[in-house]
């Protein structure tokens, strides 16, 4: 429920946002006054036609994701391609309507604040839908299973930057004498798995170490319905440049050489 409301949330706002930025270029182009010569009317009227295809298109790349990073460069490029899309369908939209075309630099500024705007926007809002998705009870508490150099690093790096998936538990197939690493509990060896899904209603398990329990606890995961994950390291792949691609509809693991 608290991921639903701050999901609705965040796309009413990023409509208001989105019509604001085309009502701003307008003022900035026209002067801030209503002019006669180009009607505020008709253009509202389109920018409101292309809000929700240029929400939907956001949401068909996943900028609502409550994992994803906003702050990345990729991310950035879909708020540009995404903006790119919506000016263009503005430009048809009005046409069609009223049979002549406007301001040229009109659509530059419409096009650069509706890209801006919602970007800074998204990354601003990210921290808030973090925050409140890690606090207590967490809406994704996360296992990691394995303790190796590649899972401390892991964990430290969601603590650090507040990552939605919360560890709350750690277990190792070999058992551990410490007894916590960030913050985070080390309960003990796998025996104890599902014990920890069950009573700390696990919505997301990753696997940094132990291969040869993976079968084990896939199936764990699938019963439950929980989340599971692979550190590629697991596999013995540590070049951290890994990603995962389709061949002809299969899912494969690449390392690109050099």
């Amino acid at each position: 429920m608290r991921l639903k409301v701050l999901t609705i949330l965040w796309v009413l706002s990023d409509a208001l946002l989105f019509a604001g930025a085309y009502v701003l270029a307008y003022f900035l182009r026209v002067g801030f006054l209503l002019s006669t010569d180009f009607p505020f009317g008709k253009y509202l009227l389109a920018t409101t036609i292309v809000t929700p295809v240029w929400l939907i298109l956001l949401a068909m790349n996943r900028a609502y994701h409550p994992l994803r990073n906003q702050r990345t460069a990729a991310n950035a490029a879909t708020m540009l391609f995404v903006a790119l899309v919506a000016v263009a369908l503005f430009s048809l939209t009005y046409y069609f309507h009223y049979t002549k075309f406007f301001s040229r630099l009109l659509l530059a500024l419409a096009f650069a604040l509706s890209a801006a705007i919602p970007w800074l926007w998204h990354i601003l809002y990210q921290e808030v839908l973090r925050s409140a998705l890690r606090r207590d009870p967490p809406t994704y508490p996360t296992l990691i299973v394995g303790i190796t150099r590649e899972s401390r690093s892991l964990i430290e790096t969601l603590q650090r930057r507040r990552n939605p998936l919360k560890p709350v538990a750690i277990l190792d197939g070999r058992g551990s004498t410490e007894k916590e690493i960030a913050g985070i509990p080390v309960l003990g060896r796998l025996h104890k798995l599902e014990e920890t899904l069950e009573k700390l209603h696990i919505t997301h398990l990753i696997q940094g170490s132990d291969l040869e329990q993976s079968l084990n606890l896939l199936g764990a995961c699938r019963r439950r319905g929980i989340t599971y994950m692979l550190l590629p390291s697991v596999l013995g792949i540590v070049e951290r440049d890994e990603r995962v691609e389709s061949l002809e509809g299969w899912p494969v693991t690449v390392v690109t050489p050099g």
